[in-house]
């Protein structure tokens, strides 16, 4: 006769989901603001966890935590897990809610904000798949026009394209530069900026030119990435959205002899009709956008 084995223990996701959100912040604090749990209780669940599996899973210290080796692994399968749950429970709750969405956006939204919003937009809906297209934003308003895009994120100014989509966000648009850095001193004055036909080259070379500044274009390029290491290289100053502003840079503005710069609009444009998957898509991207309003306010 086989000897007896008592069962293993079953992992609750609940408590998983609470492990990955302490493992992807690293913080307790914050972790319990996105499961929508006391600090208090989200302590509870890991300590009940680490007994589960009899082994630590996070080294802590006074401000964070991080995980040990034994936390990686079970990171892997926590995800695995949480992913299959979501997809199962989707195949019957919202079996219509599957297919592809085309999505636009540019090039400075699909670096910083666009990986977080399908991330969580993955959780909640597996069963749709968004294709993303990065472009100009007024190659991606075409494109919606036309049909060839279900659903566009595009930058404008507030008093241009009246009625086009809708204003899901506003920020102000800034000069930034590199921390301690004294590009902002040469003359003529290097400036980095996108390709023609961008709302914020627009207003940045406009305003110097009103503001009777000499300037050069040092770097133009179609990719944020490319602004943002001319910036911290100290080789150009660049007119960046305000929440993009690092650590590494600073705010110049007219103590530093600059034009202020506008405030800009995001706007979501759609298709006229939309499918059920590219409805819950809008409604992700609109929801993101309104926690990152109150979240400023």
């Amino acid at each position: 006769m086989a000897p007896f084995r008592p069962p293993l223990p079953l992992l609750d996701n609940d408590v998983l989901r609470t492990f990955v959100a302490i493992a992807e912040t690293g913080n307790f604090s914050t972790a319990a603001e996105v499961v929508l749990r006391t600090p208090s209780a989200v302590s509870m669940q890991i300590k009940k966890l680490e007994e589960q599996l009899r082994t630590t899973l996070f080294l802590r210290d006074a401000r964070s935590v991080s995980l040990t080796q034994h936390g990686e692994v079970l990171l892997s399968y926590a995800r695995r897990m949480l992913a299959l749950s979501n997809e199962a429970v989707s195949r019957f709750v919202m079996p219509e809610l599957a297919g592809v969405v085309r999505l636009g956006a540019p090039d400075d939204i699909a670096e910083r904000l666009l990986p977080r919003i399908l991330k969580d937009f993955a959780d909640q809906f597996p069963g749709i798949m968004v294709d993303v297209t990065v472009d100009m934003s007024s190659a991606l308003r075409k494109r919606v026009e036309e049909q060839r895009l279900d659903l566009a994120l595009f930058n404008c100014t507030p008093r241009s394209f009246p009625g086009v989509g809708d204003v899901i966000h506003t920020e102000r648009l800034v000069w930034a530069g590199a921390k301690c850095g004294n590009a902002h001193l040469r003359d003529p004055l290097p400036i980095s900026v996108w390709e023609e036909g961008c709302c914020w080259r627009q207003e940045a070379i406009g305003q110097l030119e009103k503001y009777k500044r000499i300037y050069r274009i040092a770097y133009a390029s179609a990719h944020t990435m490319a602004q943002r290491a001319a910036v911290l290289s100290d080789l150009a100053i660049a007119p960046f959205p305000r929440s993009y502003v690092s650590d590494e840079m600073v705010v110049l503005g007219q103590q530093e002899g600059l034009p202020d710069l506008f405030s800009f609009d995001v706007r979501l444009l759609t298709r006229p009709q939309l499918s059920v998957p590219a409805r819950a898509v809008a409604e992700s991207i609109r929801d993101f956008y309104g926690q990152i309003t109150r979240a400023a306010a």
